[in-house]
This record gives structure tokens, sequence and C-alpha cells, in this order.
């Protein structure tokens, strides 16, 4: 695969197949993991629910279910046992385990959004975001960190009727800020999330979380970016 370090920390993938002439005039964000610091405590409380009720999980499966809505997740996990497992269960545990952790302890924002978010308004690129968690929990946890009325729209995965991998997420995220998927970027740090972005015709752009992206998902990436500082050098580079 050709790729093109732009700067240090920005990698472009397969540039030939996107073309140099891109017009960015929307950027859709995932939350969890990029926006805020949260995909860890997914990870963490998929686990620790999965294995209170008798399915031993490990950490890497529980990071399989990133993003993944009801209809996947609940397939995505079912995979990994030899057994049925109800995953309503299991999904509400987690929620009852993370929910109390979030209360006590709060969340926590992505090094860089604040700057980033600025360098948009200042440019006047619309935002919106594309989470698959519903829209109360998204409104809360922005609310907690300061960013209430941060973003242009927000878009939740229980908007749409199916959820990520598909592209129906992005592609109403883009409609609603008014533009089509082919002129935005969508920032991402799960595999699902960027099948979602890609598969709606946006340019995906991994910011890695807690892992870093095998082959199977660099095949899907338009860049990769160390930060989300970073994009603000990628969109100025594509100005150029």
């Amino acid at each position: 695969m050709n790729t093109e370090q732009i700067a240090q920390g920005v990698l472009l993938y397969d540039l030939p197949k996107w073309g140099r002439e891109i017009t960015i005039k929307g950027i859709l964000f995932d939350m969890d993991g990029v926006i805020l610091d949260t995909e860890k405590l997914y990870t963490r409380f998929w686990q620790e629910a999965a294995n209170a009720l008798g399915y031993p999980m490990t950490k890497e499966q529980a990071m399989g279910l990133r993003s993944l809505n009801r209809e996947f997740g609940a397939a995505k996990m079912q995979s990994y046992f030899d057994v049925p497992v109800n995953y309503e269960e299991v999904r509400n545990k987690r929620i009852e385990l993370m929910n109390a952790f979030i209360e006590k302890e709060g969340v926590e924002l992505k090094p860089g959004i604040k700057e980033l978010l600025s360098y948009l308004k200042e440019k006047g690129i619309k935002t919106a975001i594309a989470t698959s968690s519903p829209i109360e929990r998204t409104e809360k946890y922005l609310a907690s960190v300061g960013l209430t009325g941060a973003f242009d729209k927000l878009i939740s995965g229980y908007m749409v009727q199916k959820g990520k991998p598909e592209p129906d997420i992005y592609e109403l995220a883009a409609k609603e800020i008014g533009f089509t998927p082919q002129e935005c970027l969508a920032i991402e740090d799960s595999p699902s999330g960027l099948l979602s972005a890609n598969r709606a015709g946006c340019y995906p752009v991994m910011i890695p979380d807690q892992d870093m992206p095998t082959s199977e998902t660099e095949a899907l990436l338009f860049a990769k970016a160390d930060s989300l500082e970073k994009i603000i050098f990628l969109l100025k580079w594509l100005e150029n």
C-alpha cells in the first residue's frame, strides 16, 4: 500500500485512489475514543460485565465490540462463546457498572479537541458527531466537559435504521450539516466506525486509541493522525 507522511504524526494512505483535489466542508466525529477518553471504559466494563455474568471475556474480545450497534454487537458477542449468550443482560450490566464509574469519576476530553474545534469554527467548517451512543448520553457527556453546543449537529446510531459498521449514520450526519459524505472527513478510532465512514463515502481518518490499525483497517483509510491537533495540519495541507 502506498503511504505518504506529510508531517510527523500524519500519514496519508494510497493518495492516488482518493485524488489530490479534495475540498473538505465538514468534519464528522465519532465521540467515544475520539472526543472523549471513554472507549477504554467500554472495553473495561464490557469485560467486567461479561465476566460477572459467567461469560469469560478477554480484553481483546471486549475491544471487538467497539462502536457496534445492538444487532452487530449481539452477533459479535455470541461468536466468542459456544453457549447461548444473553447480550441484553450483559449490556445492561455494562451500562450499570460504567454509569456508576462515570458518576463518581466523570469523563475526560481527548487532547486537542478544543483547539481543533476553534480552528474549524474560524474556517467555517461544519461539524457533527456521529456516535453509537444514545443522544441523551451524548448530550450529558458533552455538557460535563463544557462542549454543549460545540458541534453543529449530534447524530446517534439510534436515529438511523442500521448503525455502525453500516454507512447510515455517516450519510445522515453529512446530510444534516448540508453536505455529501464525499465532502467530509470522518474521524474515528475503531475498525467498525472506519468501515462505516468508508462505506458512506467519507474520507476516513483514524486517530488510534486502544490499538493500531491492522492491514485490513488500513485499506479503509484516507489518513492516520496521532492526535486531534494533527487534523489541523492535515486540513492546511489539503488547502495547498
